[in-house]
């Protein structure tokens, strides 16, 4: 990867955006740039080789097609393409990716740019983010930014792109149009993307009413191969990047990778307030070990006792559940013939052996064996939930991919810490009935365990304590308490890549949102938002997280 480059020329040009507007270009070659749509609506390129792969299988299948009469391929392992995203799967008739252990699915589309554009030349636009490292632009956003520094402009509005930014190429800054926060940003090189032969049209920037543009910007319809309820498809509502101390709340990979996770085998701080009522939940194993301090200064937590070994035998010296007693546990093998349906972990046909049959083995389950989860009723190949199981941290319980519903008590792989919960009387924006409960994380560095991506490496805790706020009424101390439940189950956290800076390695946040600003809520991470509550106590019902949880 090429050094950062210095983004824009000295001599002078017009401030306006490029003469030739963003849309459709009538350049001969072009290059394909598939996406995924992130949970704040900004859609995420695939690494060039990712993109390459996903050309290739295409191609290769209308060409069967074409000799056949087949029909066009349905699904792509990305394994195939890059061990790291082993756990996604691509629908191709819904555009949709899968995310085969959690059972999380997000919109993908595919965009043509012109050869000669950014994409085309490897050319990477990054924004400087709030822990000092760099966040890449959306493609078309890099587009429009290299057009326009070709075109010798010294600043750009990304009005256009639906950003309330302005890029100034010769101070290499970027600056919100409202309140006037800068930030830098640095042009780079890359690995280009694959050429196509698509006929369809060029796209260079903002999305239009074109047959590409519209149908490829969602999900697109949902085909009889997802016949059960799915849920966590992504909104659609475009986010801007956050003016002040933020937090990312996804363990997603940054740029181009959706998941930081082990491959399926095979396949920023705010002012302190005056707090009351102050309590600390040590994650020692049991709520009961929460610390009160009534003069409202924390309590330090209990600290969690070690053996004497080394760190890194201690961090290692975990031992997993036994993979096949797990599945066999939930589900039921069923005799005679399979139904005529897909397997939703490996595509492939009920009828026909495991997808996962020549890279997992096991001396007990059968390729071809199918099972029913007892509950759900809802069937896959015994060997894909085993490959699926395999992948997480083996905590004894299952979660079905289709309705997600969770067999056992999932539990997670955050690292020891401390939870705090405080209340203050100032209210929230939209919440001006009641006071806030202020909670504040607490996790330190440390030595990773088995069930962490590099067991035995180093770990970071970037941004901590992170201080996070719900609104102290009915249903904000109802969310609490759940969040408690996910705290003590290790779910909040884990360790992973981090989506605002890319760097691995380090603990993230687990597909629970947080509030991490008070007001001012044009990052996302804020008040006021009336859905809130309602979407985090979805959220932790998919960790298997609910009332029912609540006196345990």
């Amino acid at each position: 990867m090429a050094a950062a480059q210095g983004a824009g020329s000295g001599s002078a040009g017009p401030s306006g955006p490029p003469g030739s507007a963003p849309g459709h270009s009538s350049s001969s070659t072009a290059v394909a740039v598939w996406e995924w749509q992130d949970e704040f609506g900004r859609w995420r390129p695939y690494r060039g080789n990712v993109c390459s792969y996903i050309e290739q299988v295409i191609q290769a299948s209308q060409q069967k097609g074409r000799r056949s009469g087949s029909g066009l391929v349905s699904s792509i392992p990305l394994g195939h393409a890059d061990p790291a995203l082993a756990p996604y799967v691509i629908d191709i008739p819904s555009l949709t990716q899968f995310r085969q252990d959690t059972g999380t699915m997000r919109a993908v589309r595919r965009h043509v740019f012109p050869g000669d554009s950014a994409a085309g030349q490897g050319i990477v636009w990054e924004w400087q983010n709030d822990e000092g490292g760099w966040s890449p632009y959306e493609m078309n956003v890099c587009v429009f930014l290299e057009q326009a520094r070709a075109t010798n402009h010294q600043r750009v509005d990304l009005g256009p792109l639906g950003y309330n930014y302005e890029v100034d190429f010769v101070a290499q800054v970027q600056t919100n149009k409202s309140t006037r926060f800068r930030r830098s940003v640095q042009r780079r090189l890359d690995a280009p993307y694959p050429v196509t032969t698509s006929t369809t049209p060029l796209h260079t920037g903002v999305g239009c009413s074109c047959q590409q543009c519209w149908p490829n910007s969602g999900t697109g319809p949902i085909t009889t191969r997802y016949r059960h309820s799915m849920t966590n498809f992504p909104n659609s509502s475009t986010t801007h990047q956050v003016p002040g101390r933020t937090a990312s709340v996804s363990s997603s990979n940054v740029g181009f990778v959706p998941y930081n996770k082990p491959a399926l085998t095979g396949a920023k701080s705010t002012p302190r307030l005056n707090a009351q009522n102050t309590l600390v939940l040590a994650q020692t194993g049991s709520l009961n070990a929460a610390l009160a301090a009534s003069n409202g200064v924390s309590v330090q937590a209990l600290p969690v006792k070690m053996s004497k070994p080394s760190r890194v035998s201690q961090a290692l010296a975990a031992t997993p559940t036994e993979p096949e007693s797990v599945v066999k546990k939930y589900l039921e093998e069923l005799k005679g013939a399979a139904a005529d349906e897909d397997c939703m972990i490996c595509m492939e046909k009920l009828s026909s052996p495991s997808g996962y049959s020549d890279s997992c083995q096991s001396s007990t389950i059968r390729p071809e064996a199918v099972g029913r989860l007892r509950n759900c009723q809802h069937s896959f190949h015994m060997l894909c939930m085993l490959a699926m199981y395999s992948n997480g941290n083996k905590d004894g319980s299952l979660q079905c991919p289709s309705c997600k519903t969770i067999y056992g008590e999932k539990t997670g792989t955050q690292p020891k810490g401390k939870m705090e919960i405080s209340t203050f009387p100032q209210s929230l924006p939209g919440h001006k009935d009641c006071g806030t409960i202020r909670i504040v994380y607490h996790i330190s560095r440390g030595i990773q365990g088995p069930e962490h991506p590099n067991p035995g490496m180093p770990y970071t805790a970037r941004g901590f304590p992170r201080y996070c706020y719900l609104p102290d009424n009915e249903k904000g101390r109802k969310v609490l308490e759940l969040l408690k439940v996910a705290w003590k189950r290790r779910l909040i956290f884990t360790v992973g890549t981090s989506n605002t800076t890319g760097e691995s390695n380090t603990v993230v946040w687990n597909e629970i949102h947080h509030k991490t600003e008070m007001d001012s809520n044009l990052s996302g991470h804020g008040y006021p938002d009336p859905n809130y509550l309602d979407n985090v106590l979805a959220e932790l019902a998919a960790q298997g997280v609910t009332e029912d949880c609540l006196g345990q």
